[in-house]
């Protein structure tokens, strides 16, 4: 075989001589030499589907195989935690909705953040009325709430506020005197005191400066156990709820908001006991969780390898074409050889072990991180899902469309990098001019929504109808700002997105219907005409590539 390389190079060196940088046909004679038959019938076979190269040596498609196994075993996986996750996530919803109605006088679901108080009266009522809630508690409530303990005794609940250190304010005369440095105090009330619910004022000795208070937050720490698991065969987790009450007062504006917010805290009970309970369940998830991760490992190494290959083999392509063509291959010609459905599944297959080895710590009631777990699962799952339109792609048919969106890709990104700098522009726009009059606008991440949702034609009417009540200047710059913003972006830059897409498609259909080779690699390739049936493939040992070594390719 390197003998034959020698030989070919030789001709080839002088046919260069000859005849300068000639064209493909000037080569012919070479091209169809052993060595270049032999490496371009190698392409052609890297390139093969999995069916195709099971046709041309025997080759079964392991990794097909896997990938199918995969799908299945990763969506069920998934669709138990989901459930596990669904009730946890459920069961912190309600208890949060459970202490706002317990701890807030008269809350009747508001929506979040809505809830204020106007008069002192209110104020000071509020925080006696969550004093007397807590001491009262196991009384009043109907969970399954209690007390935390630390070192044998009862945590307190907190009643904190900050102020400013010193301040003289009198509007009527236009003068303040204010010290900006903030204090801090705080008193404890244990939940063992017993106080009459007329006279908790007089026992609580707490006074407030409403000229100088910032915020008043009541902090309390109350425990429960998660039962509604064990409908559903799953060990009972207990629950720490951090709660904090806020009164928010930084405005003063005569509004105090009142805020209600909880940090919570699963771990595993100490002593349990579930009448009738079997460990079944458990060992089955358990089992189920190990031959995924087994299954993504094996996949992960297979996939590695392939890609490995293919970065090896465009090596040897590029040294290959420079040596007999006297040519540079393209930057997507070399690309070619990596396959992004390979490094996708390389991805997806970190992900669902990283996921589902946090799964079995879960399960285990080691770790207790569902939103990361929920994350890489559902990510790794995502594109396991979408890895399946690789193999719709073996299909002229929906080939057309994997062709067309990676066509389509580089010069979509360079429109969209277009598209942002005018997004982003009315987004700071109409933050800075909007924000103050309009709910959306107020934040820079609601602008961005906002803006999005009015591209996609959600709720356009809605947005125009809130800025009929604000100032003249306003109102008029929002008309501008809105109909600029919906007309430039709807009639003008997603007509344009979408006639891109449709651009190459038309031109990717046009090649497959003239069966005109789009690059260089392609040309080279569809020259062996050996199908997959031919037995031609069929070979012990990988062909040796004259290219491997630069001391062959170059004399």
């Amino acid at each position: 075989m390197m003998e034959d390389c020698e030989q070919l190079l030789a001709g080839r060196s002088e046919d260069r001589r000859l005849n300068g940088h000639c064209g493909w046909s000037a080569h012919t004679q070479s091209l169809e030499s052993k060595v270049v038959e032999d490496f371009r019938r190698r392409l052609k076979y890297f390139f093969m589907n999995p069916c195709e190269k099971y046709r041309a040596r025997g080759r079964k498609p392991w990794k097909l195989m896997l990938q199918i196994l995969k799908i299945a075993i990763i969506t069920v996986q998934l669709v138990s935690f989901g459930l596990s996750n669904e009730m946890m996530v459920t069961f912190k919803e309600e208890n949060l909705m459970t202490f706002r109605h317990l701890f807030v006088k008269g809350y009747k679901d508001h929506r979040l953040g809505s809830y204020a108080l106007y008069t002192k009266a209110d104020v000071y009522d509020h925080i006696y009325y969550i004093i007397d809630r807590y001491i009262n508690l196991q009384i009043v409530t109907v969970s399954n709430l209690a007390y935390e303990m630390v070192d044998g005794k009862y945590s307190p609940l907190s009643v904190c506020q900050e102020f400013y250190r010193n301040s003289s304010i009198d509007p009527g005369n236009e003068t303040f005197d204010i010290d900006p440095h903030i204090d801090k105090d705080c008193i404890n009330i244990y939940p063992v005191q017993s106080f009459d619910n007329s006279s908790v004022a007089t026992h609580v000795n707490f006074s407030l400066d409403f000229k100088r208070l910032l915020s008043v937050s009541i902090q309390l720490t109350l425990k429960t156990v998660n039962l509604q698991t064990v409908r559903h065969h799953e060990l009972p987790d207990c629950y720490d709820f951090h709660i904090m009450i806020m009164f928010d007062n930084r405005a003063h504006s005569g509004k105090i908001k009142v805020d209600v917010e909880n940090d919570v805290r699963i771990y595993e009970c100490k002593d349990w006991n579930v009448e009738g309970k079997s460990d079944k369940n458990d060992y089955l998830l358990l089992s189920l969780d190990s031959v995924v991760i087994l299954a993504c490992f094996i996949s992960l190494i297979l996939c590695t390898r392939s890609v490995i290959n293919g970065i090896q083999l465009q090596f040897e392509f590029n040294i290959f074409f420079h040596a007999y063509y006297n040519k540079i291959v393209s930057w997507s010609d070399r690309m070619e050889f990596v396959n992004g459905w390979y490094i996708l599944i390389i991805v997806s297959d970190t992900l669902t072990i990283a996921g589902s080895a946090l799964k079995i710590g879960i399960q285990t009631k080691y770790l207790t991180n569902y939103d990361v777990c929920s994350i890489l699962l559902g990510t790794a799952t995502m594109l396991v899902w979408v890895g399946v339109i690789r193999y719709l792609g073996f299909f002229k048919k929906y080939n057309i469309l994997i062709l067309t969106l990676r066509a389509a890709f580089p010069n979509v990104i360079r429109f969209c990098c277009c598209a942002a700098m005018i997004y982003l522009g009315y987004c700071f726009c109409g933050w800075i001019v909007l924000g103050p009059y309009h709910d959306k606008f107020r934040t820079l991440a609601k602008v961005t929504e906002c803006l999005f949702s009015l591209i996609n034609g959600d709720d356009m009417y809605a947005t125009f109808l809130k800025m009929r009540d604000k100032s003249y200047m306003v109102w008029l710059f929002s008309r501008l700002y809105l109909y600029s913003f919906i007309s430039l972006f709807i009639y003008m830059v997603l007509s344009l997105f979408i006639a891109l897409i449709t651009d190459t498609y038309e031109t990717i259909k046009h090649h497959q219907q003239d069966k005109v080779p789009v690059s260089q690699l392609q040309a080279f390739i569809a020259e062996c005409r050996d199908q997959p049936e031919s037995g031609r493939y069929q070979t012990d040992e990988e062909p040796a590539s004259c290219c491997l070594s630069p001391c062959c390719c170059f004399g």
